[in-house]
């Protein structure tokens, strides 16, 4: 599996944890570690742009998610195949704001965008309320095990 990431942001991420979470969502989602998934977190210009381009709307966004072979999810017993599943574009400018809102760390608002996003780039969506429940439950799931996993995590 490979996992790319780039920060073009200006801001520092601890991209460790980034990597770390997606190896463990995309486990737990048994996707295939032949498949290959990028990361670029990106300043406000540079996301607006995207977002223009790509939703028709205007002003920044917090992530944006681009499937490439349109993977699922599999099972223990048949992970998805190998492919390329896609991008995931992060503004960590943005998720500095949301984070303040919702009182937690910029960085546990990027875990929860990049989860958010590779859920995307499996196929899920909310624009239908059971959608939504069905991608906001597994987005929860998967953020709850990561965190579990990182407090057993052994200390440097």
């Amino acid at each position: 599996m490979t996992i790319e990431i780039g920060n073009e942001s200006g801001i520092a991420v601890d991209e460790t944890v980034l990597l770390r979470l997606m190896e463990h969502n995309l486990a737990e989602l048994h996707v295939s570690p032949e498949a290959d998934v990028a990361i670029l977190l990106v300043d406000e210009g540079a996301m607006e742009a995207l977002h223009v381009q790509w939703m028709d709307e205007p002003g920044p966004t917090d992530v944006l998610s681009f499937p490439m072979d349109e993977l699922r999810p599999g099972t223990e017993d048949a992970p998805t195949p190998a492919g390329l599943l896609g991008d995931i574009v992060l503004c960590p400018q943005v998720a500095e704001t949301q984070a303040v809102a919702a009182k937690h760390s910029t960085l546990d608002e990027l875990i929860l965008l990049t989860t958010h996003g590779l859920l995307h780039l499996l196929g899920f969506d909310h624009a239908e309320p059971e959608e939504e429940r069905e991608m906001f439950g597994l987005q929860r799931e998967l953020i709850t095990s990561f965190q579990a996993s990182e407090r057993r995590r052994p200390r440097a």
